[in-house]
């Protein structure tokens, strides 16, 4: 579930995902709509039909497969995506392939292992993503999940000191509000359950992974500031130290039950489907995500809370009440206010009046209107933060 590229965060490309860059305002041609529209299907097909598979194969009866197999597996996919799509770039020499390989993971040595850190953090967070959709329902993990965007919001002000509009902070409230409804919720009952799930460390593990989400974020970002490196080689580095560290991670936690049964037990055609969702689907994401704007990207995110509240009800008898619809709601509207640009949330906020009507800011005649806030979204000082699943690396 990682990947790497330049442009702005969402949370549906998976831990560790990095994009494309994101067009610039006032360039979108009606074949660059159309595209944004395909991005807005991609990000919410992507989002909520890896949380449903999961769920499927993690409920299904019978053998069970080991989470820290199929972690292992989507990493080991993506990074020879990302080589066969650098071998491609290199138009096939392999020399050529070798000799950039070399220069930017060996020579540049301190940028590589710069990854190693978050590669650390996005496996542990994949691995506690199946720990949590193992004890959640579906529709109740991805709202919970969503709590991702208050922990990065928090980190970024910490590490980075960027500010947040009155209307973020007050959206990151609304958004807690909400999640808590839903986990009150869900400790009140909320419709039978089977014998071997346990709200509890379900709820624990979410907030472990929205905690390490947020801060691996907000770290890369931090540590990759003003580097380069293409989209595809920061998803190769990701990918080897993810398979390292998710072959480590195996062997502590299930080591010997995997060399007793086999690394591909319990595997079935729809477990494979979860490893190649993750794996590919991350990179798709990457790939279409630079013609979503921010407000986009909310409404996919609240798209993909409603499909997978649907789609539980259809496929595991979840029971939607007044309780759940209402934090649900809650977290809905939240993410849709903090993915606002700051014009619009100063255009929804309280302005402060005088006698004369609004206070605003008097141009002389003849005097060219002042700069604007930059919409450029490589502009860090005043572009709207949302969370670093798709990670900005300047420079790409």
């Amino acid at each position: 579930m990682a990947a790497v590229g330049s442009g702005s965060s969402t949370a549906a490309a998976g831990p560790g995902v990095v994009s494309a860059g994101a067009l610039e305002p006032g360039t979108m041609s009606a074949a660059h709509r159309r595209l944004k529209y395909i991005s807005l299907a991609v990000l919410v097909v992507q989002n909520a039909s890896l949380i449903l598979s999961i769920r499927y194969t993690r409920t299904l009866p019978g053998d069970r497969f080991f989470a820290t197999t199929a972690v292992v597996m989507a990493e080991v996919l993506k990074g020879l995506t990302c080589l066969l799509l650098l071998f491609a770039q290199k138009r096939g020499n392999v020399k050529h392939l070798a000799l950039f390989l070399h220069e930017a993971v060996l020579v540049q040595y301190v940028d590589t292992f710069k990854l190693a850190v978050p590669s650390l953090i996005y496996t542990l967070q994949n691995n506690l993503q199946y720990v949590a959709i193992s004890n959640l329902p579906a529709a109740t993990f991805q709202v919970t999940y969503q709590l991702k965007i208050l922990t990065t919001a928090l980190f970024s002000v910490l590490m980075l000191n960027r500010s947040l509009s009155r209307l973020q902070w007050a959206s990151l409230l609304l958004l807690f509000t909400g999640v808590a409804i839903v986990q009150a919720q869900q400790a009140g009952g909320g419709g039978p359950r089977p014998l071997d799930q346990n709200p509890g460390v379900g709820l624990t593990a979410v907030v472990a992974s929205c905690l390490s989400s947020g801060f691996a974020g907000v770290y890369f970002e931090k540590i990759l500031k003003g580097s380069s490196g293409s989209v595809w080689l920061r998803n190769l580095q990701l990918g080897l130290f993810g398979t390292v560290l998710g072959l480590v991670g195996l062997w502590w936690a299930e080591g010997a039950a995997v060399a007793h049964r086999g690394f591909f037990f319990g595997y079935t055609p729809a477990v494979w489907g979860v490893v190649l969702n993750q794996a590919f689907g991350g990179l798709l994401v990457a790939v279409v995500v630079k013609y979503a704007d921010n407000i986009l990207k909310g409404f996919a995110t609240s798209l993909s809370i409603v499909l997978s509240t649907v789609a539980s009800i259809r496929l595991f008898g979840f029971h939607v009440d007044p309780l759940f619809a209402l934090g649900a709601g809650l977290v809905i509207g939240a993410v849709y206010l903090y993915s606002l640009p700051r014009s619009a949330a100063k255009a929804i906020a309280p302005t402060s009046t005088s006698a004369s009507g609004p206070c605003t800011h008097q141009q002389p005649p003849g005097q060219p209107p002042p700069p604007q806030l930059s919409s450029h979204r490589g502009d860090l000082n005043t572009e709207p933060f949302l969370p670093k699943l798709l990670i900005k690396v300047k420079g790409s």
